[in-house]
């Protein structure tokens, strides 16, 4: 166990990666409209600097999720946020110095990518090995409101940074990636009796029957937490456009307004993580309401024109992830043992980046088509996800998920 002097530098630290890798893509959020002007390039060119990243990490993830299981977190996580910073300061000499910039911003974004798979991702399985029960479901909510507060911050940040120059955010990275490796090396300590991994065809074979058990649940489960990221980056990417072209705001106080709703998700989160504990029955409802509140969030949208109340209304469905994301971590990290934590919280942020990755373009394909069709067609995807948690995660008996008898089998170590 972690002794409470040491246990709040610990979270800060481990609470710094998703805080660093949020702004790998929020902050870009802001500038897009000036990169697709300077640089003469398409929406679709645009959206693709946030997709190619998302792609990367997607792909990388599961196998530096192994690797984190077979060695450690630390070594994982320590050269991936170099990577990350590396990649994002290539991407910035491309667009300053180098010609055919967008070229070698596609290349830093990759780098930047890789560089992710191995940060948050396995930031959620070290939570998982250093803290157990209930005071999981609190460290895991912190870091979901980590998570959203950079979220918040980017957009501000972004552009303010971008009133230097509109790729002076690619720098910013460096140095973000760099302090944060200075935390986790310093104040993150790994158990030194960590047992070794079972060989590879072993390792494998329990995953398989981890699957095969308990897979219908676990990917409904990573499909709504897929679907909070997917539908938030997409309606940002929307939303920063529109606040542009239809309302002429940029600059602070277009980061200002996309914090708005991004605000409201990091405050749920942090309060539903505080609150949920060891009870999957909670857990369970939690998801369902926050899946039917970005439902109705998602519909009621295209009745509004006039910004404000389009916020408002928009918020509702921040409120919805806010309750979504910290239950279904929780659900993660709890249903394997520590052993193979590692490959099944990364898969779940393979998940994640796949719905970074997919946000922008379908909403640019969406925009394109019709708005009030966007908003509906994603209303029904968010309804038939919410459907399926429903459906699909069985929490068996009357003791609220207390003692852990349920069709979720938990595994803490």
């Amino acid at each position: 166990m972690l002794q409470k002097k040491n246990k709040g530098m610990v979270i800060a630290s481990i609470g710094s990666i998703p805080l660093m890798m949020t702004l790998g893509n929020s902050m870009l959020i802001p500038i897009l409209p000036e990169m697709e002007s300077s640089l003469d390039l398409s929406q679709l060119q645009v959206s693709l600097t946030i997709t190619v990243f998302s792609i990367a990490a997607a792909i990388f993830i599961p196998i530096v999720g192994y690797l984190s299981d077979r060695f450690s977190r630390k070594i994982i996580i320590i050269p991936s946020l170099i990577l990350f910073g590396g990649g994002a300061l290539l991407a910035g000499l491309g667009a300053a110095v180098f010609s055919h910039s967008y070229v070698w911003i596609i290349i830093g974004r990759i780098l930047q990518g890789i560089g992710a798979a191995g940060t948050a991702p396995i930031a959620m399985a070290l939570i998982g090995d250093l803290f157990r029960s209930g005071e999981r479901s609190r460290v895991l909510g912190i870091f979901e409101a980590s998570n959203g507060l950079g979220k918040v911050l980017s957009p501000i940040l972004g552009s303010l940074l971008a009133l230097i120059v509109w790729y002076s955010v690619f720098f910013a990275f460096p140095v973000i990636s760099l302090l944060s490796a200075l935390l986790v090396w310093i104040f993150v300590k790994e158990k030194s009796n960590r047992q070794m991994p079972p060989p590879f065809r072993k390792y494998v074979k329990g995953l398989l029957s981890v699957f095969k058990h308990e897979g219908r649940w676990l990917f409904t489960i990573y499909i709504a937490g897929g679907t909070c990221l997917f539908t938030l980056f997409g309606i940002l990417f929307y939303l920063s456009d529109v606040l542009e072209k239809n309302y002429h705001i940029d600059g602070v106080l277009k980061g200002l307004i996309l914090a708005i709703p991004l605000l409201v998700m990091v405050v749920t989160s942090y309060i539903t993580g505080s609150r949920i504990g060891q009870n999957l029955e909670k857990m369970k409802r939690l998801s369902v309401i926050g899946l039917t509140l970005m439902t109705v969030s998602f519909a009621s949208l295209v009745m509004f024109e006039k910004l404000v109340l389009f916020l408002i209304v928009l918020a509702l469905s921040s409120v919805g992830a806010g309750l979504v994301l910290p239950c279904v971590n929780s659900f993660i990290t709890g249903a394997v043992g520590k052993e193979r934590r590692g490959f099944v919280s990364s898969l779940y942020g393979s998940v994640r980046f796949l719905g970074v990755a997919l946000g922008p373009p379908v909403f640019t394909w969406l925009m394109g088509w019709s708005t009030t069709g966007m908003f509906l067609s994603i209303a029904a995807f968010t309804f038939l996800v919410g459907l399926a948690v429903l459906l699909l995660v069985h929490v068996d008996g009357k003791d609220g998920g207390k003692k852990r008898k349920s069709r979720i089998t938990y595994k803490y170590m």
